[in-house]
């Protein structure tokens, strides 16, 4: 029997994010991207459709490797304009009651003395519901727009990342007691100096000798995920993820990532299951496969294969920008997004990717598989996934907004639940309590876990 599915929706505040170009569809109300009652409703409908969480993607910089400049990327839409997640959170989770909001932000871009306030502080205020994409960018218009020349190369940003979540957790779990706020009216105590210290940190990166700005809050740690699918990116995952979200178009293609993940949390001290794992996938549904594959016709009238191929260069740092459509998509060393190309190039022998299949496939969906079909059809897709990917669910991105996660909730979402593979979670978890199935604190196998403080005087 499958073991129960976990759903995040897949979300970033702007008009196009994995489809461009499907924001011109008269359904589609991807132009209300700035309202937070668009936001609110659709927290609301997910967590009435099972959804553990909302994972809000991020980037800091436009997409502008595309012809050399933005302007494909702006004309259409292409995450651009673009707002803050970390600024709706707490309004999305006054709104509801269950569902988990995962934040990106970069570790290359800010000070994790700051990043670590601003996480405690949404944990506090979701009552533990917060989450955290850590990335490291790869953007190059983010690195000069932040006071680089251009980016940090891909595997120093790594190593970089590495000695800044050792900051975070020292912040985290090993600078406030417990019990440190006292609230002590008749002694007059609000917080016991005597349980709170400095970190002291002083390393190759990063110096902050204070102690953390914020009282540890439920889950001390935010929930971890990571997205890094190179090599270096998947050692890092193996190292501090809680939950790995992976881009492939097939099954055998994310097994493969899967498989080298679940070894090096073995060879790290980790449990092989210790992390879960969510494909990307984008899901058209009706009620029957004749009504669901019209639809999906329907969108390829849509999609703009020029917006799509702006987002790819984004992603990878190569510009496809007046090259044959016909011709074969070769793999290029770049210090952005390496798994993107490798994804369409070096990691499926099998198939070779022409520019213009490209555009057509990225245009709907991104890079993840498109699953089609009636309730059932896609339930059964779900689950094949489930099984010969060994993944343990799915960040779902949609092609109309917010239309194809209502229909999700509508039709997919009851699906699921009559097979038994889309439990109802109670009120009242943490984020890491909901996807992981147990306590709201970091593992005792996790790396942060030796950055607490019983860890550290024993130590």
């Amino acid at each position: 029997m499958t073991r129960p599915i976990l759903l995040n929706a897949f979300e970033m505040l702007v008009p196009a994010f994995q489809s461009p170009g499907l924001w011109r569809h008269p359904k589609d109300e991807s132009d209300r991207y700035t309202e937070l009652p668009y936001w609110i409703e659709l927290a609301q409908t997910l967590e009435d459709g099972g959804f553990s969480g909302i994972f809000f993607a991020d980037v800091l910089g436009q997409y502008d490797v595309y012809g050399g400049n933005a302007d494909e990327a702006m004309r259409a839409g292409v995450q651009y304009p673009l707002l803050d997640p970390t600024l709706i959170v707490t309004a999305l989770a006054a709104a509801t009651r269950r569902i988990g909001f995962g934040v990106t932000a970069s570790v290359t871009y800010e000070q994790p003395y700051l990043l670590a306030r601003r996480f405690s502080t949404l944990d506090h205020l979701t009552g533990g519901r917060v989450g955290w994409n850590i990335v490291t960018s790869y953007q190059d218009s983010a690195a000069r727009n932040l006071g680089l020349a251009g980016q940090i190369p891909h595997d120093k940003r790594y190593d970089r990342a590495e000695e800044y979540m050792d900051v975070v957790y020292k912040l985290w779990e090993g600078s406030v007691d417990d019990d440190a706020v006292a609230a002590d009216r008749e002694r007059g105590v609000f917080v016991d100096p005597a349980k709170v210290r400095g970190i002291g940190h002083d390393g190759e990166h990063f110096s902050v000798p204070g102690p953390s700005l914020s009282a540890p809050s439920p889950q001390r740690t935010p929930f971890l995920f990571q997205a890094g699918a190179s090599a270096r990116g998947q050692a890092f995952a193996a190292n501090h993820a809680e939950a790995i979200f992976f881009n492939g178009y097939s099954t055998s293609m994310v097994r493969g990532w899967v498989d080298t993940v679940r070894e090096s949390l073995v060879s790290r001290g980790r449990a092989a299951d210790s992390v879960k794992i969510f494909a990307m996938a984008t899901v058209i549904v009706a009620e029957t496969d004749a009504a669901a594959e019209a639809k999906l016709e329907e969108y390829k009238q849509y999609v703009d294969p020029e917006g799509a191929l702006a987002l790819f260069g984004g992603w990878t740092g190569v510009d496809l920008k007046g090259l044959d459509l016909d011709s074969p998509l070769e793999y290029v060393q770049s210090e952005a997004n390496q798994s993107a190309l490798a994804s369409f190039t070096k990691l499926d022998p099998s198939r070779t990717w022409t520019i213009r299949e490209l555009a057509q496939f990225v245009g709907l969906g991104g890079r993840g598989p498109v699953i089609v079909g009636s309730p059932s059809t896609v339930a059964d897709e779900l689950e094949r996934w489930i099984n010969e990917a060994d993944v343990d669910g799915f960040n779902l991105a949609s092609a109309i907004r917010p239309a194809d996660q209502r229909e999700f909730v509508l039709l997919v979402s009851p699906e699921l639940r009559r097979r038994g593979l889309l439990p109802e979670a109670p009120d009242g978890q943490t984020f890491r309590e909901a996807v992981l199935g147990r306590g709201p604190r970091l593992a005792d196998d996790h790396r942060g876990a030796s950055f607490r403080l019983s860890e550290v005087r024993a130590g």
